[in-house]
This record gives structure tokens, sequence and C-alpha cells, in this order.
């Protein structure tokens, strides 16, 4: 089989790509990443469950001969980074005592406030025109929830979010700019981790430095700035880009859109629907490299493969899914891998549900007549990006 070009192209901003049907005819197949590299991409659900639960798939994509996702953007291809179990579920555990349900759950009011204050400002600056619902909700809520996990001051935001877009580039900016962006974080991390030090407080970065200098060598110096740039860099982004699409998707679908709003107990599996759906883009930030054989039902990925467990095209698997093919918020059986499986398993995903949930109802509330501004196939995503977010979802009501 020829390689395909990969992510593949969408009919529309929102719909599913035709290719992920097709595919699962096949269990694996050859395609090509924006880099010009080839990759396996492994396409039916239990395939994908059980690499993503596999120790012979690597997430360390650094090795000599793994695909790159871009030519100008190494991204997640750090050499003096393990992504690999032990020394990341060292790291791991510290992180997680930051996401556990407990401490989330205990974050509900101060993200109910922000979503209301959001709100408050949407509509005092709609008065009948169009809104952009990414600058009005989508994006400064997320941004603004890790800030305050983490301890990053209001003022910086802005400038965050523009490290982010550089550092999650495929080939939206050039190399050198994506040099200057990263030189430019990786400076702030450094002021960021002194002034902690210096004043520590309760948020996660202190915590990192507390095991840093208090136990050395559990946490290296380089590991605690690579992971508070990882944090900031992804912790908000796909929450924006889940959180906006999402909205659009049951917008663009009246009759779902008419049963939310008429029980809203459904908030919750509606946003398990649009997390099923993947709307923060292809997976191939999957990539993954195989150290060893291995063995599947009939077939073998060797070692020394690229390979993207394609959790786009498992949540579309007729075989686990009833009509998959069909937006459903009423889906009772969702066992999606948007959040993937293991010990990569998003360590954000509790975090990620309480803000899709409360945004997502508070919304619909607040606005009874909401609906977008232009049709749902007009929406646009942008290109040469990593999560390929939507350039602006106007709305208006």
């Amino acid at each position: 089989m020829d390689a395909r070009p990969y992510p593949f192209e969408r009919p529309s901003a929102l719909e599913v790509p035709a290719e992920l049907g097709d595919l699962r005819r096949e269990p694996v197949c050859p395609v090509t990443l924006p880099s010009g590299d080839t990759a396996l991409m492994v396409t039916r659900y239990a395939d994908v469950r059980r690499l993503l639960t596999d120790d012979r798939l690597s997430r360390n994509i650094g090795r000599p001969g793994a695909a790159r996702i871009s030519k100008e953007n190494r991204m997640f291809q750090d050499p003096r980074i393990n992504p690999d179990p032990p020394e990341h579920t060292r790291v791991r555990r510290l992180v997680m005592k930051a996401f556990s349900a407990a401490r989330v759950e205990r974050l509900r009011p101060y993200v109910q406030g922000l979503v209301d204050e959001l709100l408050d400002k949407m509509e005092a600056t709609g008065g009948g025109r169009p809104v952009d619902l990414n600058e009005a909700l989508a994006f400064p809520l997320p941004i603004q929830v890790i800030c305050k996990l983490l301890g990053v001051p209001d003022a910086d935001h802005d400038q965050l979010r523009g490290w982010t877009e550089a550092f999650l580039s495929v080939s939206r900016f050039s190399k050198e700019d994506i040099g200057r962006s990263m030189k430019e974080m990786n400076a702030y991390i450094a002021r960021l981790v002194e002034s902690k030090r210096s004043a520590p407080g309760d948020d996660l970065i202190s915590a990192m430095i507390r095991v840093r200098d208090e136990d050395d060598g559990a946490l290296a110096e380089y590991e605690l700035h690579w992971w508070c740039r990882l944090l900031l860099l992804v912790g908000y982004e796909t929450t924006a880009t889940q959180l906006g699409g999402g909205v659009a998707l049951l917008l663009s679908h009246p009759e779902q859109l008419a049963a939310l709003r008429a029980d809203y107990s459904l908030v919750p599996q509606a946003v398990e629907e649009t997390l099923r759906w993947k709307l923060v883009g292809s997976s191939v930030s999957m990539l993954r490299y195989v150290t060893e054989d291995i063995d599947m039902d009939g077939w073998t990925i060797p070692a020394g493969s690229s390979v993207i467990p394609a959790v786009d095209s498992a949540n579309q698997d007729e075989t686990v899914f009833e009509h998959p093919e069909l937006f459903d918020i009423t889906r009772t059986q969702n066992a999606h891998l948007t959040f993937s499986l293991g010990a990569h398993f998003c360590v954000g995903a509790a975090l990620a549900r309480l803000q899709l949930q409360i945004a997502t109802e508070s919304l619909l509330r607040r606005f009874p007549g909401l609906k977008l501004h232009v049709p749902a196939d007009k929406l646009q995503r942008q290109p040469g990006a990593l999560l390929e977010g939507f350039i602006s979802i106007p709305v208006e009501w």
C-alpha cells in the first residue's frame, strides 16, 4: 500500500476525514508525515488500545532514524529528556498530585467564577454583533486556569499564548521564529523558577522546586525547567481547541442542541461525545518509536518502526461504537481514547473535563439563542499547526 499524506484533510472543519473509515479495512497502513518521513498508522480500536499500554512503544522520538513530525520544529524531541518510564514515571507521579480528581474538584468554584466573568464580558461586548468564541471564552478560560495552577502571573498570559503557537507549529512558523520563541520561553521559565525559589507559593512549580531542592537528584534542574515548559505550553491549548470546537459541533446539530437544552444533565455525555470526535486535530502527536518487534493478530510491527496509534480512527471504529458516524450526545457506551491510556494517559483529563462541562453548560444557559454566525462548513482550521485549532468561531444570539 502506498503511503498517504497525513494528517488527512477534513471535508470541513467539524467533519471527520473520510479516509478514517476506509483505512480500518487494513490494520496498519503507511503514512507520510508533514516532515516527509514515513510512519505506520494503526487504525483499529483494539490494536490502538493495546499499543497505548505496550512498553515497547516509546515516546522517545529523538532516536536516530525515528520519524519526525515537522522539518522545522523538533517539538518533543529533546535528547536530554527521557519521556519513557521509569524516568517519566518519577516526575509524572509528582505532577499527578496537582491534577488529582479531589484537587481538581476543589477548583470548581474558581472555574465557575472565571466562566461567569468571561460570559459577562461576552454579553457586554456582543450587542447584536458576532463575537469570536475563541477570544471570548475558549482560550482565556483554560489559560487562566493552568496559569493559576502553576503559579504564573496574570500579566504573562498573552506572551505565553504566542510561545505556545510557535511550539506547536508544524509548518506555520519558520525555524527561526520557532527558535526565537523557544529561547524567550526558556529564559522566562528560568526567571519564573528563580522567583518561585525566592518566594514559593501554593502552586505546582513551587512544589516541583521543593522536590528538586530538598531531595537533590529526584528532579534534575533541566527536568524541572522542561516540565514547567511542557505544562505551560500544552496545558491549555488542547482544552481551548476542544471547548470552542465542541460548542460549534453542538450548534451545528440543532436536534442534539435542543435535547441538551431540554436536559442539562446530559452535559457530561455531550462533552464525552465531542471528545470522541477528537476536535483538537489528528493523531500525529501520538507518534511513537518501536523498540522491539510487536506481534499483533497475524502481523508484526518491526523494531525500529515509527508508529502512530490512530486515536482519531479508533474513536470511529464501528466494532466498538454503534453508528460512530453519528454525533449523539445520548451515547452511553463511549470508551473513546482521546485522553490516551496507560503511562501516558493525559494528566490533565479531569481538569479538562471540569472546564468543558462548566463552560458548555454555563454558555448555553446564559445565551438561549446562541448560534453560529456562519454556516458550520465555513469554519476554518489553522493550517500548519499541530492541533489544527479553529481560526475563529463567530457566534451570535
